[in-house]
């Protein structure tokens, strides 16, 4: 061969790009960004107007101070756009991960305490430590970790607590309970006690977002809606409860926090970590298929990661990506993450602002909470798992009913859907289904599963039934090529049974063996039994 070909091929001369290189190269290469484009520039503000209000409402259902979920506005997309793969991803306060720092927080202090927002400041930093721990270790696949079930059932079932924690509020009943559930029954029980303005102003402001968003997307419904009650509350149209004071200022950057509490919180944090990352990972993904772009898990868990450090610093709580922002904001047209970096800058201007949103009704909020709670509530997951697998069923129901009766300790009910999944998921891989036929004194087996330690003593004990019911054999073909997996303890299993047999005066075949069990197979069968191998590709 020439100086120019390599393995036979002919390389083409030096200094020409080969074909698809360039291409390979670039997907390889993490995308770099230039300056804000104009769709950047109008999407970032378009969201933060939207994400200003928002914020307010997740503050207030994780039991803090609204403020703080200004913080974390401010700062989490900021931080969130320095590395992340999405250009559309828009971060900050959600429902979901603000309903977990509520469960997570509420048994250690009261919430709404300078204590309560100290430990939501140290939850998001050992979330966002979690979260760049995992990127820069290349554990971006834990995203896809979780069963659809287990995240469908405990979705369903937070979103329904996240509705029903906002029933005190949207009535104006005070209640003094951090369980969602048993605040929502206290406050549905005590009619004479029920505002009624507060109930039309709150139902009012659901409508108006629902309703607004079938006419136009692109319209910051949720902004109008703010503006219209806050301007109602100040000029004395309504009387209703209001949030009460909203301190003006930048957020008070500070690492004086109570770190012995960081023990009691390290759990809590890695569940956030890890099912607050679904969101963002669903819509980074769904964005990039549409788009035809390359999405990097664990580029997006550290820039999350970065997110929620950034909003701990700042004393905020955990934050997550958004759905509807996320929408938004490439409706409005974004190209790059500078929309949203724009995002968090615009929020930072509105806080030296902020005292004028002290007149909000918290109707209001508890409205904005629904509007984003409802589309969580989805029962159409459940009837295909009925439908289609009885076993994942037998994991969704468990998962939302757990968390629902374990509120505000919803991550209890996680926990358990993760480990009935897993539980599942073993019984499944324990059975091995075998097709037998008899031919000329030759009894065919095909087995059909995993064979691994947990499955191999049943598939023994299977082979040795069918010696017994049938007592004229001389031959056992063992066809393996459907077993998903042959390790050792497995091909142990098989010689004690072609053992067995030899006792029998029957003579046992092993075929097919897969290629990555062919030498181990060879080494541990041959004494015994013949072994056909398939040759690989």
């Amino acid at each position: 061969m020439g100086p120019n070909t390599r393995h036979g091929w002919r390389l083409p001369p030096r200094g020409t790009a080969r074909r698809g290189t360039a291409n390979t190269q670039a997907r390889r290469r993490p995308r770099r960004i230039g300056p804000p484009a104009r769709g950047d520039l109008i999407a970032g503000i378009s969201v933060a107007l939207v994400l200003v209000p928002q914020s307010l409402a997740y503050a207030e259902l994780a039991g803090l101070p609204p403020v703080h979920g200004l913080y974390a506005a401010a700062m989490a997309p900021i931080a969130g756009a320095l590395i992340g793969s999405s250009p559309y991803l828009q971060t900050g306060p959600v429902a979901l991960t603000s309903l977990l720092t509520l469960g997570a927080l509420s048994p250690l202090a009261t919430t709404g305490s300078a204590t309560f927002v100290a430990y939501a400041a140290i939850l998001a930093l050992l979330v966002g430590v979690a979260r760049v721990l995992l990127g820069l270790i290349r554990w971006g696949a834990l995203a896809y970790f979780m069963s659809i079930p287990v995240v469908t059932g405990f979705t369903v079932a937070a979103a329904v607590l996240i509705v029903g924690s906002q029933v005190p509020s949207l009535l104006d009943t005070p209640t003094d309970s951090d369980n969602p559930a048993r605040a929502a029954f206290d406050a549905l029980s005590s009619p004479a006690e029920w505002s009624v303005a507060a109930l039309l102003v709150g139902l009012a402001v659901v409508a108006v977002v629902l309703g607004g968003r079938r006419i136009s997307a692109l319209v910051p419904w949720v902004l109008i809606v703010t503006i219209a009650a806050l301007v109602a509350s100040r000029t004395g149209l309504i009387d209703i409860a209001e949030i009460g004071t909203v301190p003006s200022g930048l957020p008070p950057i500070s690492l004086d926090l109570p770190w012995e509490a960081v023990p009691d919180l390290i759990v809590p944090a890695l569940l956030i970590a890890l099912v607050g990352f679904a969101e963002p990972a669903s819509i980074a993904r769904k964005y990039a298929a549409a788009d035809r772009q390359e999405w990097n898990p664990n580029r997006e868990f550290i820039g999350q990661g970065l997110a929620n450090l950034a909003a701990g610093v700042a004393g905020g709580y955990p934050t997550g990506g958004s759905f509807s922002r996320s929408a938004l904001n490439r409706m409005t047209g974004a190209r790059t993450r500078w929309s949203g970096a724009i995002t968090g800058v615009t929020v930072l201007a509105v806080l030296p602002f902020a005292d004028t949103l002290s007149a909000l009704p918290t109707a209001v909020l508890a409205g904005l909470v629904i509007v984003a709670a409802i589309s969580l509530v989805d029962l159409k997951p459940f009837l295909t798992y009925w439908h289609y697998s009885k076993p994942q069923f037998l994991v969704a129901v468990p998962t939302f009913v757990a968390t629902l009766l374990l509120a505000p300790r919803v991550e209890r009910g996680l926990l358990i859907g993760i480990a009935l999944a897993f539980v599942v998921h073993l019984w499944r891989e324990l059975r091995v289904d075998l097709r037998t036929t008899v031919k000329d004194g030759t009894l065919y087996v095909h087995p059909e599963g995993v064979l691994y330690f947990a499955s191999a003593p049943m598939l023994e004990t299977q082979l040795t039934a069918l010696l017994a019911e049938n007592p004229t054999i001389t031959r056992v073909v063992l066809d393996v090529h459907r077993l998903g997996r042959l390790d050792l303890t497995g091909l142990m299993a098989l010689r004690g049974f072609a053992e067995q047999a030899q006792s029998y005066g029957v003579n046992v075949e092993v075929h097919d063996v897969p290629d990555h069990a062919r030498n181990r197979a060879h080494r541990v069968l041959d004494p015994i039994c013949r072994v056909v191998t398939t040759e690989p590709d």
